[in-house]
């Protein structure tokens, strides 16, 4: 575990798992086990059985066959809410009236009118949007090295985000789910870019290509313009061959991240600094292994117990989909669009 703002919850924090999702189950639920301020302690499916299979390999004492039973536990202190996009909202209010501080799967939800009803719904109550990527240490280093002036001021940030998935009965691959390129994982890459600018788009454009067959986009180019002559551009495509990068460039030198969004788990993270230009090798900064998920999970359960701050709440959801809200919003008109 890397080092965190705060302290170590005064007893672990306690969470419900809604959905026995992949990601749930390869990813948070072990991320949670090494999380010293978190205890998963119940685990929500739409049947008991299901709820019971997912529980036992992870010991955990509670498997519910229904979604408000989880929320009706008052021993429950926070839902992570991986359910498919298109059910965050009704699940998200739902668990906030009981009371329950909520980390939702990105995006948030399937529009930027969804993330604003969520957040008149919190009050007190911590919402997050769970961007695992923002408490990866690379992305900490990257914003040292962008602060200290090594590669000059940023002038464009370029991102490539693609896999391959042509299933139609998968959730990606399905409109009514909150499926496609631009809410799967350009969330990931608007993200970054605005957290790499510090600001928000003034406008923005897309090219989208949608699948004849499942109507989901498929392959997406976008542009965003945030203003001083900084510029975004992405490509990001369900139906390509798997790769990512993230290339930051300032006027100096810059930074190219071969694993921005998936860095793995157990061996180091490496990107690099170029400051010579072509030809030369790139100066290589290692990062040591660390599960971002797991990082992400102690500094939310810090937050909910008061010790650690949470810097990335329902404010910064709204305005992540409204940028996804006005690049739809391009595809369809062929014009630029302010979020």
């Amino acid at each position: 575990m890397v080092d965190l703002p705060g302290t170590l919850a005064p007893r672990p924090v306690r969470w419900g798992i809604l959905s026995t999702a992949r990601i749930a189950r390869q990813r948070m639920v072990p991320a949670l086990a090494k999380s010293p301020s978190s205890l998963v302690t119940a685990v929500a499916s739409r049947s008991e059985e299901s709820a019971r299979a997912f529980a036992e390999p992870f010991g955990i004492a509670k498997a519910y066959g229904s979604y408000a039973e989880l929320f009706d536990d008052p021993e429950i202190d926070v839902i992570y809410n991986a359910l498919p996009n298109n059910l965050h909202l009704e699940t998200t209010l739902a668990a906030l009236a009981k009371g329950k501080h909520v980390l939702v799967e990105k995006p948030i939800g399937m529009n930027r009118a969804e993330a604003d009803a969520i957040k008149a719904a919190a009050g007190p109550l911590l919402v997050g949007e769970a961007f695992m990527i923002r408490h990866h240490p690379q992305w900490s280093a990257v914003g040292e090295i962008i602060a200290s002036g090594r590669i000059g001021p940023v002038r464009a940030v370029q991102t490539f985000f693609s896999f391959l998935n042509v299933d139609p009965a998968n959730i990606r691959n399905r409109p009514e789910t909150g499926g496609g390129a631009m809410l799967d994982i350009g969330c990931y890459a608007v993200a970054s870019a605005r957290m790499i600018f510090k600001s928000e788009p003034a406008r923005v454009f897309a090219l989208i290509d949608r699948d004849p067959a499942m109507k989901t986009d498929r392959t997406d180019t976008i542009l965003a313009d945030f203003g001083d002559g900084r510029q975004f551009s992405a490509m990001l495509s369900t139906q390509s061959f798997r790769h990512q990068h993230v290339s930051i460039i300032g006027t100096l030198g810059r930074i190219e991240m071969p694993t921005p969004f998936s860095a793995p788990t157990e061996t180091e993270t490496m990107f690099g600094i170029d400051v010579k230009g072509p030809g030369e090798l790139l100066e290589t900064v290692t990062i040591a292994p660390v599960d971002q998920y797991a990082v992400q999970a102690e500094a939310f359960s810090r937050a909910v117990a008061g010790t650690g701050p949470w810097h990335y709440g329902a404010d910064d959801a709204i305005a992540n989909m409204a940028v996804l809200d006005a690049l739809f919003r391009s595809g369809q008109s062929g014009q630029w669009e302010r979020p």
